[in-house]
């Protein structure tokens, strides 16, 4: 089965039995991954792009929308493997799901529901001011995150799979009211620094927010016109970027730091545990994404640390 003059043919396998799915007839040479995923999805409608990984070898990595089938190391009759993603959902929709639920849910104890700590009159408020700031910094912490999900970000992957979402909301949300409820306790206990305490951490909060919000702004110029294709992020005359200096994540630098200043604010162990759990997570995260860039970009600046700078 040759391949015609100018043109490729297209066998796409299933993944794990090897079983024969579709062939692409007269396929452009200059074909991109995303075209070819669009071919598939008209023989198979329930199979939407975002649903398909397409790979050379069937263990190995999908291939990216972008890629061009004459690039591939394949001939005129290229073999491709097919695995089902399952159900998927856009990230826009999961951003929104995850930090809307902490939002209201800190409410629910902020405003002292009957149901969470009972109907005692003495249970109604708070006589500690910390504890509405508090809820001020946490409420600004989740709006800002939505701002930036509507505005802001450009997301590489435009989906997941649908069955992460319960798993990511469970964390978000869960960890949302067991702080929630110990912050707005009737038996909660102020910093035991009082005012210079919590002073201090409200500084550092806003500017670790600061920082977060001009990072995340950086990395969406670099895909300003749409583009997918990674880029160095670098500096810009924005002193919070000035971190890009040393770091390749600056934006997880800066959201453990707003989550440490959480932490000194309200002096609060559950607090504390959930930073040093978004402190691991980002730490994954952002030794991954140094990882990439390393392996992308040869020119890729060798002073910078996944997170930490000089250390981590």
């Amino acid at each position: 089965m040759g391949g015609r003059a100018g043109f490729f043919e297209v066998e796409i396998l299933d993944w794990k039995t090897k079983k024969p799915l579709c062939f692409l007839d007269k396929v452009e040479p200059n074909a991109t991954i995303r075209e070819i995923r669009l071919m598939f999805h008209k023989s198979y409608p329930r199979w939407y792009p975002a649903r398909q990984s397409i790979k050379l070898d069937p263990k190995g990595k999908s291939l990216r929308d972008e890629e061009i089938l004459q690039h591939l190391p394949v001939g005129t009759t290229a073999t491709l493997y097919f695995k089902d993603l399952g159900p998927q959902i856009g990230w826009t929709t999961v951003f929104l799901i995850e930090y809307t639920g902490p939002l209201f849910i800190y409410f629910l104890f902020y405003f002292r529901m009957p149901f969470v700590y009972g109907l005692d009159e003495r249970f109604t408020s708070s006589p500690h001011p910390v504890v509405n700031l508090a809820c001020i910094c946490h409420s600004f912490h989740y709006i800002k995150r939505l701002i930036e999900t509507v505005f802001v970000h450009r997301f590489s992957h435009g989906t997941m799979p649908l069955r992460n979402i319960v798993k990511n909301c469970l964390y978000y949300w869960g960890f949302a009211a067991w702080l929630a409820y110990y912050i707005n306790h009737p038996l909660y206990t102020p910093p035991s620094y009082g005012k210079k305490q919590i002073n201090f951490a409200v500084i550092m909060f806003l500017l670790c927010e600061a920082g977060n919000f001009s990072i995340h702004v950086a990395l969406s110029d670099l895909r300003r016109n749409g583009s997918k294709t990674r880029k160095i992020p670098y500096p810009t005359k924005n002193p919070f970027t000035w971190l890009f200096f040393f770091v390749s994540c600056p934006n997880y630098t800066y959201e453990v730091g707003t989550w440490i200043s959480f932490t000194i604010m309200t002096q609060c162990v559950p607090v504390g545990l959930f930073t040093l759990l978004c402190f691991i997570q980002m730490t994954i995260w952002a030794k991954d994404k140094h990882c990439t860039y390393l392996r992308e970009f040869k020119d890729y600046p060798s002073l910078r640390m996944p997170i930490i700078p000089f250390l981590l």
